[in-house]
């Protein structure tokens, strides 16, 4: 991919710039404010996210209705998931989710996630509709660590040996939902050892992004998937092979976070993960995401 600047013309005062990361996907949009966005602004910032994937706008100010307002642009908006500690939602805003290692006066935590390691996954990919595109914003940051790197499923996808990609295609892989990305046991979930019987649900492992047509893998997370069909030991094996593909360093791009950035990515063809980062620092992010339309399709 080029690295050259793109702009997008909409208008004559239009500053609108979207910057490639030179990475497998990525990049930045630079001149706009997204709580004052015109219709040829947004037009061109949807062709850039279904050509990139994955876009930083940096320097926002957004509320948290402006964030809901600008997510909502995109399509209806889940509402925020049950976090670890049995908290659902934010008063009046169930759209909003917090990620954050924060306390409150009490000791109650005030988001999801703590400060430790958040590995590679796909959003809520354990659903039989997962959301098409997360939003991420900086409030409060860490001095160092927390920082999220996305992975590239068409990239992925594209990289296997030929033998590997046919023997993918076809097959149904389980998305578990026993643990979220942090860890921790989702509220109301009994954990088991054997991955054919947790809760889960079962996707194609080789799909296709109902916007762009292009092919990609479709993994949500490693620990406790299973490919439905095969015997434990054999889907052990071909998920771990699949894995050593799909988060090579030639097919990620980093963000190191600073307050004021958004992040929104397209949760159908990436994946990301999160760098730890001190305990004793705080991290604040604000989360929406936008409801699938529909399922996963081969």
């Amino acid at each position: 991919m080029s690295g050259a600047a793109i702009f997008a013309q909409t208008g004559p005062a239009s500053g609108l710039e979207v910057m490639p990361t030179g990475a497998a996907l990525g990049a930045e949009v630079r001149g706009v404010d997204l709580r004052a966005l015109g219709e040829a602004e947004f037009a061109a910032i949807l062709d850039a996210w279904h050509v990139h994937a994955v876009l930083l706008f940096r320097g926002q100010s957004l509320t948290p209705d402006e964030l809901i307002a600008f997510s909502r642009r995109f399509g209806a908006l889940d509402h925020a998931p049950v976090q670890e500690h049995g908290q659902s939602i934010v008063a009046g805003r169930p759209e909003l989710y917090i990620v954050s290692n924060v306390v409150d006066d009490a000791g109650k935590p005030i988001g999801s996630l703590g400060n430790g390691e958040a590995v590679w996954h796909t959003d809520m990919s354990y659903l039989p509709r997962p959301p098409k595109a997360s939003m991420l914003y900086a409030l409060e940051i860490p001095p160092a660590g927390g920082d999220t790197h996305f992975a590239s499923m068409y990239a992925a996808y594209e990289s296997l040996p030929p033998a590997l990609r046919a023997r993918a295609q076809g097959l149904m892989v389980k998305h578990d939902g026993t643990y979220n990305s942090g860890g921790f046991v989702r509220a109301g979930v009994t954990p088991t050892d054997d991955p054919r019987t947790a809760p889960g649900h079962l996707h194609p492992l080789v799909c296709r992004h109902p916007a762009t047509g292009r092919s990609m893998l479709y993994l949500g997370r490693r620990r406790m998937a299973y490919i439905d069909g095969l015997g434990l030991g054999e889907s052990e094996a071909l998920l771990d092979e699949l894995w050593s593909y799909a988060t090579k360093p030639a097919l990620c791009w980093k963000n190191a976070w600073r307050v004021g950035d958004l992040v929104l990515w397209d949760n159908r063809c990436t994946m990301h993960r999160r760098d730890p980062f001190d305990a004793a620092a705080r991290r604040v992010m604000h989360r929406t995401q936008v409801r699938g339309e529909a399922p996963p399709m081969a």
